[in-house]
């Protein structure tokens, strides 16, 4: 039986087979996480040094496969063995081989969570093109997450991708239909960008930056425009109970900004497996 037919015939196996090539993208996303940010800054330093009528500094070539990964604190090039997701981890026992430096628990956790995520998504759409689709929109999202976190910055070269992706998706009607769709990603968009500005007229102050608004554009793509309020909701809310318990527990000032994409990255998620639910829920609770 082609191997297709089998992903097709046995559950199980296709749960497994998406869980494993998952590992490996996981193991992607870290890269994506750490270098795209940095390829950026050169990107921007280039750029201005072309605004200003200068010539860009001379730097090594720097992007998603070059250089080979290597060690953080000393600079040790990984072999092919020291880089396969969560196992070479533990064989290595969380360290360098050559300076025994602590690996980071970040790149082991998001191999994991790729993985499990990706497990989910085949378990609950099966063998269609709902779980290819649906796997994609996990994966960006993932790695949008963590270089939020990292940098308080939602690269358009994530977000940007994610919302045409999600109207493409959507022209067969694979989640929702079309013009749910386009009025999704304009509401989403148009939605933020309102807080945004009634908060910068109140206070003076910014209070998120562009990249939410895109991100929540590319979720309603996704998703179409009657998730947007649970999606809102639930991101603010779990952004409000973090928020205050950063305050409360680990003494973090009230000035100290954190960053909304990790709460929208979640609400996302939230709202594609079980928004309909709640949604029916709350319009019963109505």
């Amino acid at each position: 039986m082609p191997f297709l037919q089998a992903l097709e015939s046995y559950p199980a196996l296709l749960i497994m087979t998406v869980s494993l090539i998952a590992l490996a993208v996981g193991s992607f996303l870290n890269v994506v996480i750490h270098r795209l940010p940095k390829m950026l800054e050169r990107q921007w330093r280039a750029e201005s040094a072309a605004l200003h009528g200068a010539a860009p500094a001379a730097e090594p070539r720097y992007n998603l496969v070059v250089p080979r990964s290597q060690c953080p604190a000393c600079g040790y090039q990984l072999s092919a063995l020291e880089n396969i997701p969560l196992v070479s981890f533990i064989a290595l026992g969380g360290k360098c081989r050559n300076c025994k430096a602590k690996i980071p628990l970040r790149y082991p956790a998001v191999e994991a969570l790729t993985a499990l995520l990706s497990g989910y998504i085949a378990w609950r759409y099966g063998y269609s093109w709902q779980t290819l689709a649906a796997l994609f929109y996990a994966w960006i999202l993932i790695a949008a997450a963590f270089i939020d976190l990292d940098t308080f910055y939602l690269p358009d070269n994530l977000t940007l991708p994610l919302l045409w992706l999600g109207l493409l998706i959507n022209l067969n009607g694979t989640f929702i239909d079309l013009s749910s769709a386009v009025i999704g990603a304009g509401a989403g968009y148009l939605a933020l960008w309102s807080v945004f500005w009634a908060f910068k007229f109140a206070t003076g102050k910014e209070g998120m930056g562009y990249g939410d608004f895109k991100l929540l554009a590319a979720i309603g793509a996704w998703l179409g425009w009657k998730m947007l309020p649970a999606v809102i909701l639930i991101a603010s809310l779990v952004g409000a109970v973090i928020g205050i318990a950063l305050i409360v527990f680990a003494r973090r000032g009230r000035d100290v900004p954190i960053p909304f994409g990790p709460y929208l990255v979640l609400a996302g998620l939230i709202a594609m497996f079980w928004g309909n639910t709640l949604v029916d829920y709350y319009l019963r609770a109505l």
